[in-house]
């Protein structure tokens, strides 16, 4: 996959995509300060100002998408895929017509064929939230080909890491590597009163940033391999942790890059974290 930005190491980056199409939408008051949605929105718009050059395309890691093995979209238009419910209905009109990659999804399978990880390739795959909210913001003039990648089932921390560094290559041809995902994502939890699931979520948050930020690259992918062992880890994660799982395709694409926390709020109450290595 090559471009325009090509020659140029793009970082990789793990982004809280928020809760279903909250940008497009008035925030209702279950949700919590408005003022916290709006520092979400202007840190996705600030990777979009902050990228130079803008990338030839687009390598989402989606946490609402998770296939048996690795799949990607091979759909040179895709669709809009609403996966949520509940939302007024203006947000089922959203479209983002960014086009697709056909290049870019067989230059992924072929990454991840060669090293030794099976992929396949799903061509009527549409756009899902995970991938178009935090995108409409970033980019919202829709030009940049997009592709998604999905996660592997099982969520294994070792697969997934794996994956990120046979994807590694992709930084240097044109392609920004996104993991789109929550860093703090316990449902139930986000509607307790129960002060001890904000004390946990305070703790993963304060163990996840100093393991992102670490020195030692190796170091960073085992602590990451272990997260559940972390204080504050399953309480942070339930029922399912797929909304972290993208955090370590990126970590792993990373390389030897260090890692820095770039965004740190607080949503419907709960500490939510935002990562860029390199």
């Amino acid at each position: 996959m090559t471009g325009a930005a090509e020659g140029v190491r793009y970082p990789t980056i793990y982004l809280p995509h928020g809760a279903g199409p909250w940008p497009f939408m008035e925030i209702p008051a279950a949700f919590g300060p408005r003022v916290e949605w709006e520092g979400l929105a202007g840190h996705l718009r600030d990777i979009g100002h902050g990228i130079a050059p803008r990338p030839a395309a687009v390598l989402v890691v989606t946490a609402h998408w998770v296939a048996a093995r690795p799949t990607v979209s091979g759909a040179a238009r895709p669709a809009m895929l609403y996966d949520y419910s509940g939302f007024p209905p203006e947000t089922y009109r959203l479209d983002y017509p960014a086009p697709g990659s056909p290049a870019l999804a067989a230059r992924v399978r072929a990454l991840l064929s060669g090293a030794g990880i099976e992929c396949d390739e799903d061509a009527r795959r549409g756009y899902d939230h995970g991938t178009f909210v935090p995108l409409m913001l970033i980019y919202p003039e829709a030009d940049v080909p997009i592709v998604q990648l999905s996660l592997q089932r099982g969520l294994d921390p070792e697969a997934h890491l794996a994956i990120g560094r046979a994807l590694r290559p992709l930084r240097e041809e044109g392609v920004l590597i996104l993991g789109s995902g929550m860093s703090y994502h316990n449902m139930p939890a986000f509607f307790s009163p129960d002060p001890r699931h904000v004390a946990a979520g305070e703790d993963f948050d304060a163990w996840l940033t100093e393991t992102v930020e670490g020195d030692d690259p190796e170091g960073r992918a085992r602590a990451l391999a272990r997260w559940e062992q972390a204080p504050g880890g399953l309480a942070s994660h339930q029922p399912t942790y797929e909304h972290l799982t993208p955090l370590f395709v990126a970590a792993g694409a990373a390389g030897a890059d260090r890692g820095r926390r770039v965004y740190s709020g607080r949503l419907i109450g709960m500490p939510v974290s935002g990562f860029r290595f390199g």
